[in-house]
């Protein structure tokens, strides 16, 4: 009884300090900046702004289905061309409410809101944070991580690996050249973009041996980057890569 009022007490300047902190900086909607109850949350009018994914779902890329399917069924894309990463989830639909949370957050300089974004994606990702030995962000080159001046794939895998406890390795992939705006390009002119520009970093190799790697980016659109990413790692001796995105581009023709 003693060591828990003990506890008790020894929480009681942290509570302090949060009911202070809200006092003079109430939490704000990651969206439309209306006060809510807690940092990194949605208010009740933007929640059904965003487009959230969830099952029906196909199992191996995580495109949500518009229609019942029997369970463990694939999309046409993953059985006409299996992927080569195990799994692929995103939490929301890059659209609409989505569409403004991601570009907030990547290009207004919102970094606050990694923790809540983390979040929503460990929600839609369990089971691969579950499988998860490493936790690996996509890199950007350090010209554009210069100009930016942070890696917004990397803010969410630290957010991630707080929250499940698995290690995050920010630097173990590396963007070799600059590459262009990969906005507007095809899958093809996408992946001739991305040839050789990646690389697993030599001082960190041994670290990926054998393991089980889940690769952190911010939007899944036609898998050019994280193409070239997870056939880094494979070369490099990852044993299986799943994929773990806040949001992807979903085309009514592939579901």
């Amino acid at each position: 009884m003693k060591n828990l009022a003990l506890g008790r007490l020894s929480a009681i300047p942290a509570q302090l300090a949060r009911w202070s902190l809200d006092m003079l900086l109430p939490p704000r909607c990651m969206l439309c900046g209306e006060t809510v109850a807690e940092p990194g949350r949605l208010c009740a009018g933007c929640w059904p702004m965003l487009d959230f994914i969830a099952e029906p779902l196909c199992p191996c890329c995580g495109t949500p289905f518009t229609l019942p399917v029997p369970a463990g069924m694939l999309c046409g894309a993953c059985l006409a061309k299996p992927p080569r990463y195990r799994r692929a989830r995103a939490a929301l639909v890059y659209g609409g409410g989505g569409r403004d949370l991601v570009l907030r957050f990547k290009r207004a300089d919102r970094t606050d809101l990694a923790r809540g974004l983390a979040d929503l994606m460990a929600r839609a990702g369990a089971a691969l944070l579950q499988d998860a030995d490493l936790i690996v962000p996509v890199p950007l080159h350090r010209g554009r991580l210069w100009r930016r001046r942070y890696n917004q794939s990397a803010l969410l895998a630290q957010a991630l690996a707080r929250r499940s406890g698995k290690p995050a390795i920010p630097d173990l992939l590396q963007r070799l050249r600059p590459t262009p705006s990969l906005g507007g390009l095809g899958r093809q002119e996408r992946r001739r973009a991305l040839a050789g520009a990646i690389r697993v970093n030599p001082v960190r190799r041994e670290l990926l041996r054998g393991k089980s790697v889940l690769l952190i980016d911010d939007v899944f659109t036609t898998g050019a980057t994280s193409g070239a990413c997870l056939r880094a790692l494979q070369q490099a001796g990852a044993t299986a890569v799943d994929i773990l995105t806040l949001a992807r581009v979903v085309r009514p023709e592939l579901v």
